[in-house]
């Protein structure tokens, strides 16, 4: 990549995306050949999605989509198992999910399962994500009674070792500075970057605050437009080298080290 702006080559991991369908968002189509096509379009080459069907009300059956996605779309498409904390048989389940080919990690949504993240009920997610060497990402907002920075602080130095990454990186402008001193409290954090709310110059803030290797790119396709989340880092005040770091080196280091 040679100039800010520049279509990416099709070496851009997308950290944070979905597939399926939510109510209370307009999703024209939540398919999982729509947000490939979409790729192709802006030179994404992965994205790791969930599925909302598991990030919402059933995630025995979102999973279960989630599987046919990543079977459909090998390579393209890599897979976050969505843990449901109030499932009994959930620990159970997804140490199986974490055995399929294309899954590479755990994801958890406290706000919607209104958990705290730090919540003992969190606990057998992180454990499967440590025995399997597997990153963990998970919403995060300030202000919120679950899913606060704070709760990401908490947490994280119990599981050394495990990736967990900050999902929006707080959400909301005042509370990236709150992210940014988790991140810096927490060698296992990694902040990234989608949101509606976010903006390049926020993006060139907390790559300077944690540094591009703490930073991945996501876009929270098909919640909000890839297009809109890829623009905002290839237009953001960044060296090049930094630029590719949050593109795809940071996720590429991640997926690298998974068991």
């Amino acid at each position: 990549m040679s100039a800010p702006g520049r279509r990416p080559a099709m070496d851009v991991v997308d950290a944070h995306a979905h597939i399926g369908r939510w109510g209370a968002f307009a999703i024209p189509d939540g398919s999982a050949e729509s947000l490939v096509a979409m790729m192709d379009r802006c030179g994404v080459a992965t994205a790791c999605v969930s599925h909302l069907l598991a990030v919402g009300p059933d995630a025995r059956a979102g999973n279960a989509a989630l599987l046919g996605a990543l079977e459909a779309h090998p390579g393209r498409l890599l897979g976050w198992a969505v843990f449901q904390p109030h499932d009994p048989q959930g620990p159970e389940r997804l140490r199986d999910l974490l055995e399929v080919p294309g899954v590479i990690g755990v994801k958890l949504h406290p706000e919607v399962h209104e958990t705290a993240l730090d919540d003992p009920a969190y606990t057998p997610a992180f454990e499967a994500a440590a025995e399997r060497r597997r990153p963990v990402l998970a919403h995060s907002e300030h202000g919120s009674a679950w899913a606060d920075p704070r709760h990401f602080a908490a947490v994280s130095p119990r599981h050394p070792g495990v990736p967990l990454l900050m999902g929006h990186a707080g959400l909301f402008p005042q509370g990236l500075g709150a992210a940014l001193d988790a991140a810096g409290r927490c060698p296992d954090l990694v902040l990234e970057t989608c949101g509606s709310r976010m903006t390049a110059r926020h993006l060139t803030r907390m790559v300077a605050g944690a540094g591009a290797d703490r930073v991945a790119f996501g876009s929270d396709a098909v919640f909000l437009d890839l297009r809109t989340g890829l623009g905002r880092v290839l237009l953001a005040d960044l060296s090049e080298e930094d630029r590719e770091q949050v593109l795809h080196g940071t996720m590429d280091r991640l997926l690298k080290g998974i068991g």
